[in-house]
């Protein structure tokens, strides 16, 4: 059996399925997944084929059984054999889980013996990923090795009857894991008894900011409904804006805070356990008092998500109420998972730290989803997801590391039909953040016995994802294939290897950043692409970026280009927007004019970010996306009307774009590509608000008129290509309300739409396109 059979109960399973139908033999791990052999009656042995995929534990995914038959051996008895190492790996770990109902009745009995004992777990639960270390999975192997099991513990482990059969993290009170409550250098603090959690909790109760280690790193948490508290947090991190999650012991909870419909709460309650965004309830007094401004401030949503280990459970009781649990670091950093640099990096801002004794083998952050009706957006695929990899119909010719982008930094290790997405890395803006990522490259390397022979990167060639790439290739003893890919033509590939399909298709790729063949900055890309090449059918129409980073960091400044665009250089007087930046807005608009650090892009993330400021939403940034993030949170949800945007051909030596990516034979021919004009959209957003539409009637008309204009432009390149499917992709589809309008729009329109289920639009998905080009690319060659 393989796919994700190990760690899940598989060999107990088979061991009581064998041993209920009287067949004899045996079951155990290796490399491959787990093997089993069975002997009797040829009805029995048939029986147990078809209840091995029908009744297996929830937790498994078998991908695949492969039978022979072999020699009979007599045996009446049926075993659990030793695991065998062997030498190929292809045996799947799997993610961590959230703590089981069975396992939570016992954490609250006070006759059972595991009673309050927060590392309870069993085999349908608990830690998996985060204290791997090698496969196949035994206790050996991860970072429980060092508890020898207690008797009692022992006789569970061994006794095929019990729900802890070979359940590799068992432990209890008298063997295993054990909790610290210390201060912020690291001393102990004076606790009642053996159980810090009570004086853990009235910290929390006091406002105190508490450093908590978890799966797969430490939680900052406080009080979320203590104001000074939920302040000071801010303020010690560095965290100006960006919201915090908050943390709640169920459901009922939950739903006293957010509008909670049916799926939002299956994916709350649901072993993965991610963080969820959801709509806040009107503010009426009540559904607020909870929940302190500086928590998510100026956010209609919040980033909810249920307690998903024991401990957590148990500090919830504690506290009392809901609190904040945000990764523990520094802004910009990446989490803190081993204890002495936590206690180095985060004594600043905890004023207490709950450790345990229980090793963190991968750092692992909490992963995010928006709930959007029906359907779920991947935010971050992180804990509770990697590295269950995604299948795929074709497999990889060779085996492919796909080394990702630079913000929202994922990376992918790719061979046969598997492709293993990492956990979230972050933006390799720092070295801890790149150690992280080589680390977690050589854990993935060897977890999932992967020797690449394609090495595939970003073509922005200051990218750290690209430089490691390429000095790997350099540095590798097994000579490998260096291949970059244009980081938009990765977003469509990503969104059809996340649907299982090859293309073509008219790509929409709506980010921020990325390179263009070309050498300017594109984000507005209409693309016909397949997973082996691409063509720019159209984009938004080129702007001068003035001022490089600081105009992504101050959207006004896109605001002065977008309006100097749309009115020849004289918008409006006394509009609001230049009377705040009056002393700078001639010098920028020079800049812009003359194209000194001022390069070309055509980004709907800066669009997005001209409108904001031309609403008054935000000039400028704390955190990426903001200003969109709440322009989006602004705009009325129940408004129909739309800003028209025009479509023309493209004009200007420096906005002349090469329109095809350079195929595997080489580069084709360059022609221009027509350009939607977002300056109509900003010029009629201006005239509106001028002439005294509410900014939430304004803000919704600018989505309409962005979503009109992608489907009137997908239906040109229909008219020219015959192709009726739409990809969907990039981080500007993250706004739900804009993903809801386009998708609306293109389905009247006669189109088949496809977009992320199982992986971000945003640069975290970035790495699977990359791969699967990577693959295409090799098919296409082997013929």
């Amino acid at each position: 059996m393989q796919g994700v059979v190990q760690g899940v109960g598989f060999r107990p399973f088979v061991y009581s399925l064998a041993t209920g139908l009287g067949l004899g033999g045996l079951v155990g791990n290796d490399a491959d997944g787990v093997f089993a052999e069975v002997e009797g009656s040829t009805d029995a042995v048939a029986e147990f084929l078809a209840l091995l995929r029908r009744d297996a534990p929830p937790l498994a995914r078998i991908d695949r059984v492969s039978t022979r038959n072999v020699a009979l051996t007599g045996s009446a008895l049926f075993t659990i054999a030793p695991s065998q190492a062997g030498s190929g790996r292809r045996a799947l770990v799997s993610a961590d889980t959230g703590t089981c109902s069975d396992c939570l009745r016992e954490l609250a009995d006070p006759a059972d013996r595991r009673y309050r004992y927060p590392f309870i777990n069993c085999t349908n639960c608990g830690p998996r990923f985060t204290i791997v270390r090698d496969v196949p999975y035994d206790r050996s192997r991860t970072t429980m090795s060092g508890f020898a099991m207690c008797t009692k513990c022992a006789a569970e482990y061994n006794d095929p009857a019990d729900r802890r059969f070979h359940a590799q993290p068992t432990c209890c009170e008298a063997c295993g894991p054990r909790l610290q409550l210390v201060d912020a250098s690291g001393e102990p603090l004076a606790v009642a008894g053996d159980d810090p959690l009570p004086a853990a909790g009235a910290l929390l109760r006091a406002g105190r900011v508490l450093a908590v280690k978890g799966l797969g790193g430490y939680h900052l948490m406080t009080d979320a409904g203590n104001v000074a508290a939920t302040a000071a947090l801010r303020a010690r991190k560095h965290r100006e804006d960006k919201p915090f999650a908050v943390m709640v012991p169920d459901l009922a909870t939950a739903r006293q805070l957010c509008a909670v419909d049916e799926a939002a709460a299956d994916l709350l309650a649901s072993a993965r356990r991610p963080i969820v965004l959801l709509p806040r309830l009107a503010a009426d007094g009540s559904a607020d008092a909870m929940i302190a401004p500086a928590v998510a401030p100026g956010n209609r949503h919040l980033g909810i998500m249920l307690a998903y280990t024991p401990l957590h459970h148990l500090l919830l009781a504690a506290a009392a109420s809901p609190v904040v649990a945000t990764s523990g670091n520094v802004s910009d950093e990446p989490i803190a998972f081993r204890d002495a640099d936590a206690l180095a990096r985060l004594s600043g801002i905890a004023d207490a730290f709950l450790l345990h004794d229980r090793a963190i083998h991968v750092r692992t952050d909490d992963s995010v989803v928006r709930a959007g009706g029906p359907r779920a957006y991947p935010v971050r695929r992180s804990r509770g997801y990697a590295p269950e990899p995604l299948r795929v119909p074709k497999p990889f010719p060779r085996p492919v590391l796909a080394c990702g982008a630079e913000l929202k930094n994922t990376f992918c290790l790719a061979k046969e039909h598997h492709a293993f997405l990492s956990h979230h890395i972050g933006d390799l803006e720092n070295a801890e953040t790149l150690r992280s990522f080589t680390e977690g490259i050589e854990h993935f390397r060897r977890l999932f016995d992967v020797e690449p022979e394609v090495i595939v990167h970003d073509l922005h060639p200051e990218y750290l994802s690209t430089k490691y790439a390429q000095d790997l290739a350099r540095s590798d003893p097994r000579p490998a294939s260096l291949l970059g890919v244009q980081h938009h033509h990765a977003h469509i590939a990503s969104c059809l290897a996340d649907n299982g399909e090859d293309g073509p298709v008219i790509g929409v790729a709506f980010d921020g950043t990325g390179y263009g063949t070309d050498g300017t900055i594109w984000g507005g890309e209409f693309l016909v692409a397949d997973l082996v090449s691409f063509e720019r059918a159209a984009c938004l129409e080129p702007v001068p970026l003035p001022g490089g980073a600081a105009a992504i960091r101050q959207p006004w400044r896109m605001a002065a280009v977008y309006l100097a665009a749309a009115y020849r250089g004289e918008p409006p007087a006394r509009l609001a927007v230049r009377d705040r930046h009056a002393s700078q807005w001639s010098a920028v608009l020079a800049m812009a004019g003359r194209g000194i650090n001022a390069p070309l892009t055509s980004s709907a993330g800066r669009l997005f970010d001209a409108v904001a400021a031309v609403l008054g939403v935000r000039d400028e940034i704390t955190y990426e996306g903001q200003a969109a993030i709440e322009l989006e949170q602004l705009a009325d949800p129940g408004e129909r009307g739309s800003y028209p945007a025009g479509i023309r051909a493209a004009g200007g030596l420096r906005a002349r774009a090469a329109a095809r990516d350079p195929s595997p034979g080489g580069a084709t021919a360059a022609r221009r590509a027509p350009w939607v004009c977002g300056a109509d959209l900003v010029r009629a957003a201006v005239e509106d608000l001028a002439s005294g539409a509410p900014p939430p009637v304004v803000a919704a008309r600018f989505h309409n008129g962005v979503a009109a204009a992608i489907v009137a432009v997908c239906a040109r390149v229909r008219n020219d290509t015959g192709l009726g499917v739409v990809a969907l992709s990039g981080g500007v589809f993250q706004n739900v309300l804009l993903t809801g309008r386009v998708s609306e729009g293109l389905a009247q329109a006669g189109f088949r739409v496809l977009a992320h289920r199982q992986v971000p639009c945003n640069d975290g998905g970035i790495s699977l396109g990359q791969a699967a080009i990577a693959g295409a690319r090799d098919r296409l060659r082997n013929g």
